[in-house]
């Protein structure tokens, strides 16, 4: 069988996505064309070679609407024979873009792929695409008495049924910057980062975070309508143990190990196994414990087996619970930091996920890697990569 592996991969630092974050003035195709021309340049392949690239973008509406991936490419000075796709799996929506070309590898469509993804937070404020219109339809209504909840109500219900205390919150949290910090304090981001408009690190970490500065933060979900319908709930999460909301993009190519050879590229990891699942919505984020379960059975592996996680931080009472359910080991989750700390750059946040996995399975010399993102409306993506 075809085999797919991923040949580099490359980002930007992570910059706030609110106005005046460092990529604010920038359009979103111009931040992705930024990291496809640095993939294309730390490669140095032709991209004329490219069979398609497959983006993540979440709030596909103004600036990035209308199939951005094929104008960031055409920015990127692509010829315009290169095609360009985007798809929105939500928060896993560049993964599910790198599960798309690994597919197209295997399945002989493609010999080489680019999978990618970006958002602009600051520009395209989350939820833009759906203001003010009914997006679940009656049916999704009737189906969820009550309606579905949001996000950090869906944190909360973890927290809950979990019983993961604020204290436990707030240490992970404190713990993700702390990582995040060193690693660049120690270089160890410098080689897979593309640096734009002077940004030097990611924006939103906070070297100095501490448990009892996020112990004094305000309850970030708690009002009176979510209280009267989840009278149960004791109320945890905050902005502290949530992740930012930020701007970045992500970029990784993807070839078959012929074409590979055949152009004097080497590979750095084989994509092993992939899986995506389904969950319940109202929980909505705890679709990363069965994704993990059903990647593990494909690739004949055990928690164990894994030397490195890449678990997208959502919010910390997610991770947490994922970790309870699946007895993975702390200290192999998240090892430069997450999402909490070096932020969630929605559409983009996949590739930047795997960006790390390798990095940080290569440095410590690990041979197995699973990254696994939550994603709106109860789903969830794995991956399991190969270090080469």
């Amino acid at each position: 069988m075809t085999v797919a592996v991923i040949v580099d991969a490359v980002r930007t630092p992570i910059a706030k996505g609110k106005p005046g974050g460092a990529y604010s003035e920038i359009h979103p195709v111009d931040l992705h064309a930024h990291v496809l021309r640095a993939l294309v340049d730390r490669t140095g392949i032709d991209p004329a070679r490219v069979d398609d690239v497959i983006s993540g973008a979440v709030g596909q509406v103004g600036e990035q609407s209308g199939d951005t991936a094929r104008w960031a490419l055409l920015g990127a000075g692509f010829p315009e024979s290169v095609p360009g796709v985007t798809v929105d799996r939500q928060c896993g929506s560049s993964q599910q873009a790198l599960h798309f070309a690994a597919q197209g590898v295997i399945a002989g469509a493609y010999d080489v792929a680019i999978a990618s993804g970006v958002e602009s937070m600051s520009r395209i404020p989350i939820g833009s695409q759906f203001a003010g219109k009914d997006f679940f339809g009656s049916q999704v209504n009737a189906r969820y008495d009550g309606g579905l909840v949001p996000q950090g109500i869906s944190a909360e219900l973890i927290a809950h049924r979990w019983e993961l205390s604020r204290q436990q919150l707030d240490e992970f949290s404190a713990q993700s910057h702390q990582r995040a910090a060193k690693a660049w304090k120690d270089g160890l981001f410098d080689g897979q980062v593309s640096h734009v408009n002077g940004l030097d690190t990611d924006e939103t970490i906070r070297p100095s975070t501490t448990v009892e500065t996020l112990s004094g933060l305000r309850l970030a979900f708690r009002n009176e309508h979510w209280e009267q319908r989840f009278p149960h709930l004791d109320w945890r999460v905050t902005a502290g143990n949530s992740s930012p909301v930020n701007d970045g993009s992500a970029a990784l190519l993807v070839t078959s190990e012929e074409a590979a050879a055949q152009l004097g590229l080497r590979p750095r990891a084989r994509i092993h196994s992939v899986a995506v699942v389904g969950d319940d919505p109202i929980f909505m984020l705890t679709g990363i414990i069965p994704a993990t379960q059903k990647v593990l059975a494909r690739a004949g592996l055990s928690i164990d087996d894994i030397d490195a996680f890449e678990v997208n931080e959502a919010f910390a009472s997610v991770v947490l619970a994922w970790q309870k359910e699946t007895g993975a080991d702390l200290s192999k989750v998240n090892i430069d930091g997450g999402a909490i700390a070096i932020g969630h750059p929605l559409g983009a946040s996949g590739a930047r996920l795997m960006t790390s996995l390798l990095n940080v399975l290569e440095r410590r010399g690990g041979r197995y890697g699973l990254q696994v993102m939550c994603e709106a409306g109860g789903q969830a993506n794995a991956t399991i990569i190969e270090r080469i």
